[in-house]
């Protein structure tokens, strides 16, 4: 058998895999690590060799996240994982440009027809809210106002 993998080779493995945000890959790392000390100094040499970047992290994420979420629920999802608040307007910057268009989609997925009743209109408000919509695409899709 092999010796066990370093830090510094778990921490490369791990990025090769996927982006990660610093937060992340130290949560992930501190259960390898003998010594806590020794992480933050491999992050912020894994930052500086451009390895490691909450920026990149944080745009790809958001893109992913965006074939199926609004940007209040990306926002979200990119904060519980670390990333600052730059970082964030940035990758969601796009994100918010077209969420009247994804909302839309994803709420013809979903019903693909104007709410039949009150309740079935708070259905489908809780649904698009769920998905971290903004209550102004909310509001133009399943309120009918939906064309500019």
């Amino acid at each position: 058998m092999g010796s066990k993998p370093t830090l510094r080779e778990r921490a490369v493995a791990y990025l090769a895999q996927r982006e990660h945000s610093r937060t992340e890959l130290a949560r992930k790392l501190a259960r390898h690590a003998d010594d806590p000390a020794e992480i933050p100094p491999l992050l912020d040499e894994l930052v500086r060799r451009k390895l490691l970047s909450d920026e990149r992290y944080a745009e790809v994420r958001a893109n992913a996240l965006a074939r199926k979420f609004g940007a209040t629920r990306i926002a979200w999802e990119l904060r519980a994982k670390g990333v600052g608040d730059a970082a964030i307007a940035e990758a969601t910057r796009e994100v918010r440009a077209t969420e009247l268009t994804r909302a839309r989609e994803a709420w013809a997925k979903r019903f693909g027809r104007a709410p039949r009743g009150a309740a079935e209109r708070a259905k489908q408000i809780r649904f698009l809210q769920g998905r971290g919509f903004s209550f102004d695409a909310i509001r133009r899709v399943v309120g009918g106002a939906d064309e500019e």
